[in-house]
């Protein structure tokens, strides 16, 4: 057992393996260095402070160094920064940041937990004043004070991930208009393009500019940004710019160190999270991981899974050993009134890992449709052939999202197929839920396909069938394409009128059903295969057609 532990980053990752430590050993010695002011500050409360629905900073702060101290007797040295990890003596260099004095600190074992950085790119007038990072309390104070001060009339976003798109919100609480410059040519890579455009659509319908596709290669202006240069030759005017590109893993110490660095960029770990040094443990951020899903090495900056391994490894240390299972990157975010929310893998990443899956969509209402003020949301289901195992969903809607994400994540960890999903057993009132939950009816449909009582095709497939001589069938009512429009060439056949009017779907041709959703038109493929027709479902209806429509989202 060790008598001593010395842990580098107090936030996450770091404050959870100090305070496990003490729960398990009280005499053990354990000193906590932290280069920044604050330890276990919310990290992901930041844009709501910014934006003013957090209106205290204090409530950022989970611990304070004084609390966390008094609380579990630890050694916290806060505005002290490990230069130096000294392997061969078990020892770190440390810089005391007040008076610039340095020493040597001794360990038995040392956790590495030092994050990751904001990616700033060299690029001329990235320095300037109003360009801003929000990675830490710090970064959020400057932000608000400069919003709260110069009151920018407008401000770019540069990055469309999930802390890019709250930014976006906080912005907008403070009156400024915003634009988002991507590279990619969506935003959320987390999604797939089709879940993606529908959260495009909704910032486009609030006022919101998106710029996809292009880079930033320049910011321009004399004392501070005025306008930002995209690699197309577009110029955009900027009062303010957010970086929110991304993260990279802090690796330095470890890599000074002759740690074993990943495919990744991350500090290599075995499944007990020690690096290639048995007496250093690495957690969080900066560390390379392996995916619950595909077993592949990837990076996945999220405080729940670093404060886990920050447990994992004082188990590890103090008690016996725990092996980490890896991380299925589960992630929500609020944008304005929308909620998006993923757990698993999508689509392109099972397409580069050569993993074979099917897809089904939903878009059900997010309570009873009786009960006033349901909304529709949709949801994205990836699965395994055969045994219809769980392999990644996306969630896109307003309430309930975060229910319905929760419930599928753990499925997900608990291994359960489809098949089990038409089985569990969700609280059900009109204000909350169905008496078939959407998770419920997820189930149904990704079951309906495995056990062939209907094939489905996807929109992106319709086309090439189309030119085949298959035929399209519209069973919506009529006041549904009045108000949401229909796909040209189609036959328009309400479902309630199907059976008495068999006589105009030729019997020679493929038929393709689609509704609004998917599943009267799974109703009419069951019909129609009795009568004998050759049928197929279009797999989310008109909504998810009106979404692929809309991938091109033209840029604002």
């Amino acid at each position: 057992m060790a008598n001593k532990v010395v842990i580098v980053g107090g936030v996450a990752g770091g404050a959870s393996a100090a305070a496990r430590l003490r729960r398990l050993d009280e005499t053990m010695e354990i000193v906590l260095f932290e280069r920044g002011e604050h330890i276990s500050f919310a990290t992901c409360g930041l844009p709501y402070y910014v934006g003013g629905v957090i209106a205290k900073r204090r409530s950022l702060l989970v611990q304070t160094p004084a609390g966390m101290k008094k609380r579990y007797n630890l050694d916290i040295r806060t505005m002290s920064e490990v230069r130096r990890i000294l392997p061969a003596e078990k020892q770190v260099e440390v810089c005391d940041l007040q008076d610039g004095k340095k020493y040597l600190e001794s360990y038995d074992y040392l956790i590495l937990s030092p994050g990751a950085g904001p990616v700033v790119p060299d690029l001329p007038g990235i320095n300037l004043p109003n360009v801003f990072t929000v990675r830490n309390v710090p970064d959020s104070d400057r932000l608000k004070e400069y919003i709260e001060t110069a009151k920018p009339a407008s401000a770019v976003v540069v990055g469309g991930g999930f802390i890019g798109l709250e930014m976006v919100e906080a912005l907008r609480l403070k009156g400024a208009s915003v634009t988002v410059v991507e590279a990619d040519r969506q935003i959320m890579g987390a999604l797939d393009p089709e879940m993606a455009v529908i959260i495009q659509k909704y910032l486009q319908g609030q006022g919101v500019g998106l710029v996809l596709g292009d880079k930033l290669t320049a910011l321009e202006g004399v004392s501070r940004v005025e306008r930002l240069i995209l690699e197309s030759g577009r110029e955009i005017p900027a009062a303010m710019v957010v970086l929110a590109i991304g993260v990279k893993p802090e690796v330095r110490l470890a890599v000074e160190a002759g740690l074993a660095i990943g495919v990744t960029g991350g500090i290599q770990v075995d499944e007990y999270m020690r690096t290639s040094d048995p007496f250093i443990y690495a957690v969080g951020d900066a560390v390379q991981v392996k995916h619950f899903v595909t077993g592949q090495a990837v990076l996945i900056p999220l405080a729940g899974p670093a404060s886990r391994q920050g447990r994992l490894v004082a188990d590890n240390i103090a008690a016996s050993p725990v092996k980490y299972k890896g991380v299925q990157g589960t992630a929500i975010a609020k944008i304005m009134d929308l909620t998006v929310a993923v757990t698993g893998v999508n689509e392109k990443i099972l397409r580069r890992a050569g993993i074979e899956h099917l897809a089904c969509y939903t878009h059900p209402d997010d309570h009873a449709a009786y009960y006033p003020g349901s909304r529709q949301m949709s949801i994205k289901l990836l699965f395994s052939p055969g045994e219809g195992k769980i392999l990644g969903a996306q969630v896109v809607g307003y309430q309930g999202v975060d229910k319905c994400i929760d419930v599928l994540a753990t499925a997900l960890r608990a291994k359960m197929n489809v098949f089990d999903l038409q089985e569990l057993e969700l609280a059900y009132a009109p204000p909350f839920s169905s008496a078939k939950s959407p998770v419920n009816m997820l189930g149904y449909v990704a079951s309906n396909i495995l056990r062939k009582e209907v094939e489905a095709v996807r929109w992106k497939q319709v086309e090439q069938l189309l030119a085949g001589s298959a035929v399209l069938v519209d069973v919506r009512a009529d006041k549904e394409l009045a108000k949401s429009g229909a796909v040209a060439g189609a036959l328009h056949i309400p479902l309630d009128e199907l059976r008495d009017r068999l006589a105009e779907i030729p019997e020679d041709r493929e038929v393709l059903a689609y509704c609004q959703a998917g599943q009267r038109s799974y109703v009419a493929n069951r019909i129609l295969r009795q009568k004998g027709y050759k049928v197929k479902n279009i797999s989310g209806g008109y909504r998810s057609y009106e979404a692929l429509k809309n991938n091109s989202t033209k840029n604002t």
